[in-house]
């Protein structure tokens, strides 16, 4: 067996028996899998079917939809969609509404167990206070190791297509890398990948759930980070530990109960933060280009979601049905898969990208909401 084939088995190896709670067989090339099946059909609708269709928004949406474009058009099966998309009015919403149901089917998404209602929650763009120097209580912000591995293996064996594993060299061994407790003590060595403070550990550990925001510097300036990369651990919320432990219920759970349960137990943060094993690394961002998702294109609020690419390709367009977690009013609207998340598994399950407001912060902090989605998929092609 090659060396390079070797050393992504043994790196995979370890990589699930670092991020499950029970011992994994050693996979074998090249029938492995990251995790366990999961069974999703795609059922032919009809547009009559999507409640509220064609939305509260269409116009706003068809702004994220061209953000799309800007990647989807250098691919050849979307290149004529995206062209045809290009010289429509953007304030016409009949001829843009027009323009789906002539260009794309909708497909029920579900599991082959006839589940169908999807979990949705809400992220936003962070602004959180920091600065270039470390202080008494501040937590730095890291750039991407450069002894992380990251390791592609849907380029090796077509089955682990989406999967890729993270690890390090350690000697002549691959290993997975260090966890959130390793570098919160300085095991992976980063002090010269920091690329800013943050004035609050925990607004630091909510950037990196969300992924994405700009960090106020004491000057007054502002430094947009977006994400870059992660160490490989599996996301654990510490929302649900604080429920594990009895100290709120999961209906009760959210970004503000958990600041408040922080607030009144600041010798237990670090206790919580590193219950979650997994660590998020940034790259400076220009200021112009706003909140950026794994697409690679500026997330537009009410209109990107993240998603499992597994089951939702990148870049495609999605109606969402769900409702608002203040006054539970519906949310019916179309929506593009813009951007994935650690925390986002499965086909039933999205995160709606609220914008950088402070409205959008409260509202991204307490949604938990079922939904029902439906992939927009061009005519003529079945998805799998």
């Amino acid at each position: 067996m090659p060396f390079i084939h070797r050393v992504v088995l043994v790196l995979w190896t370890l990589v699930i028996a670092a991020c499950t709670p029970h011992q994994v067989a050693p996979p074998t090339a090249p029938s492995a899998t990251a995790e366990p099946p999961v069974a999703v059909s795609y059922r032919a609708s009809t547009w009559q079917q999507l409640p509220g269709w064609p939305g509260e928004q269409i116009s706003a949406s068809w702004s994220a939809w061209l953000q799309s474009c800007t990647q989807l058009r250098t691919r050849a099966e979307w290149k004529p969609l995206c062209d045809e998309a290009v010289a429509i009015d953007r304030g016409n919403a009949a001829a843009q509404r027009a323009f789906f149901e002539r260009r794309f089917a909708p497909w029920r998404i579900e599991t082959n167990a006839g589940k169908n209602t999807a979990f949705v929650t809400g992220y936003y763009d962070v602004l959180l206070k920091g600065s270039r120097k470390a202080h008494l209580g501040s937590a730095p912000i890291y750039g991407v190791p450069d002894d992380l591995l990251a390791i592609d293996l849907g380029g090796l064996y077509p089955d682990l297509k989406n999967q890729r594993v993270r690890g390090r060299l350690q000697g002549k061994r691959v290993v997975p890398y260090w966890d959130r407790r390793d570098i919160d003590a300085g095991k992976a060595h980063l002090d010269n990948k920091i690329l800013a403070w943050a004035d609050d550990p925990l607004d630091a550990f909510f950037l990196q759930v969300q992924g994405s925001g700009r960090v106020q510097l004491e000057d007054g300036s502002f430094l947009r980070v977006g994400y870059a990369d992660q160490n490989g651990h599996p996301y654990h919320s510490i929302g649900r530990w604080l429920v594990d432990r009895g100290e709120f219920t999961l209906e009760q759970s959210s970004m503000q109960s958990i600041r408040a349960w922080a607030g009144a137990h600041p010798d237990r943060v670090t206790e919580l933060l590193e219950s979650n094993p997994s660590y998020v690394f940034f790259k400076i961002q220009p200021q112009s280009a706003g909140a950026q998702g794994a697409l690679g294109v500026a997330l537009t609020g009410g209109s990107s979601i993240a998603i499992d690419p597994r089951f939702i390709p990148l870049g495609a367009p999605v109606y969402l049905n769900t409702t608002r977690p203040d006054n539970h009013a519906a949310i019916q609207r179309l929506v593009h898969a813009q951007d994935t998340g650690g925390a986002i598994r499965g086909p039933l399950r999205a995160d709606l990208f609220w914008g950088d407001s402070r409205e959008a912060a409260e509202l991204a902090g307490v949604m938990k909401q079922d939904g029902e989605l439906w992939l927009l998929w061009p005519v003529g092609v079945v998805p799998q």
